[in-house]
């Protein structure tokens, strides 16, 4: 039997392509490849393809998930930045516990809302 073997999810960047961009560099994804409006982007075995498209009912109702493996260090990382700051809409939460895990959230430029988890392995 054929079994699938990675995942990537199209994320659109909102109204400022190249901004969105920016902050997926900021928050440690690098970009592998532009080309038409799209842009790969890579942290560790994460990856999507961030698509210059801005439709807002999209992003407001899209959430994606990565893990880490270190998320105390992460969010350390990131806080640091104060990305709210240098990118608007973007909005950051720290760590938290619920039943499924201990994640991050972070609302990106798109409005899109990303869920970061402590990875179990």
């Amino acid at each position: 039997m054929v079994r699938a073997t990675t995942l990537y999810p199209f994320v659109p960047s909102g109204a400022n392509f190249s901004r969105s961009v920016d902050f997926f560099i900021a928050l440690g994804f690098e970009k592998a490849w532009e080309n038409g409006g799209l842009a790969a982007m890579r942290f560790g075995s994460a990856f999507f393809l961030l698509q210059n498209i801005n439709i807002p009912e999209w992003q407001s109702n899209q959430m994606i998930n990565f893990e880490v493996d270190d998320l105390d260090a992460y969010w350390r990382e990131i806080e640091a930045k104060d990305l709210p700051t240098s990118f608007a809409g973007v909005k950051v939460r720290p760590p938290q516990d619920f039943p499924w895990g201990r994640e991050i959230h972070i609302i990106d430029p798109a409005g899109v809302c990303w869920h970061v988890r402590q990875s179990a392995a």
